[in-house]
């Protein structure tokens, strides 16, 4: 993946999530203990998608030369 397209995701992931925690906090009903868990995945699946962009070359360098 492209650095300029990945940190273009980055960026949005990051808008999105914080456009929602703005309208939670904004809102009569403070979202649920369910919402904060689904927020900290996506967040979690966000760190590990941009380390393996970083470490992506080493990986795949490191499987082509295994040798069986």
């Amino acid at each position: 993946m492209h650095p300029s397209k990945l940190m273009a995701l980055l960026t949005l992931a990051h808008l999105t999530l914080v456009d929602r925690a703005r309208r939670l906090r904004d809102s009569g009903d403070r979202g649920s203990e369910t919402t904060e868990k689904v927020m900290w995945i996506a967040l979690l699946v966000t760190l590990v998608l941009a380390v393996y962009a970083i470490f992506q070359g080493k990986i795949i360098t490191k499987i082509t030369g295994i040798n069986l």
